[in-house]
């Protein structure tokens, strides 16, 4: 499911809201369940929620703008996170984000393909240090990465989803 391909359901987001008991308190879970299905928080969805839980909508925006899990543009399906903190850096992780940048034809202003497969973000530390430099594709995390790794692992991915899609 996806934004580019569906209609919003309001229905999941009142399933979510009556989860949690339409509790303003749990706020930050119920924009996680939320943005777990939707990949992104919409706009609408944040109004909608807002207007349930009897909270301003800015309330919701600052929580969601507040928190860097939360993200409030549309994700790919495949979200790639290549480490920049120090040791990744002096590894060459730049070499690794220039090399996926060409070949998904993203850059720093746009961070997502547009099929919306695939999201390539960089991140300060992933806490892998002894691995760098490392690249974590969908929460699984690969390391001692290089560019020809990691468009091998791209590529791979690219082969299932035809397999698969």
């Amino acid at each position: 499911m996806g934004p580019a391909t569906t209609k919003l359901n309001y229905t999941y987001a009142r399933e979510v809201l009556d989860k949690y008991g339409r509790n303003p308190n749990k706020l930050i879970p119920i924009l996680q369940d939320i943005q777990a299905e939707y990949k992104y928080l919409p706009e609408e969805i944040m109004s909608f929620v807002s207007s349930d839980l009897g909270i301003s909508p800015s309330s919701v925006y600052g929580v969601a703008t507040f928190y860097t899990h939360f993200t409030l543009e549309p994700k790919g399906k495949h979200v790639i996170k290549v480490c920049d903190g120090t040791a990744c850096h002096v590894k060459k992780s730049e070499g690794i984000l220039n090399a996926l940048e060409k070949e998904l034809g993203l850059n720093k202003d746009n961070k997502t393909t547009k099929d919306m497969m695939f999201t390539l973000e960089t991140v300060a530390c992933l806490g892998a240090c002894g691995l760098a430099p490392v690249v974590v594709i969908d929460d699984k995390v690969h390391g001692l990465m290089t560019p020809e790794s990691t468009l091998e692992l791209l590529e791979s991915i690219r082969r299932e989803e035809s397999v698969n899609g």
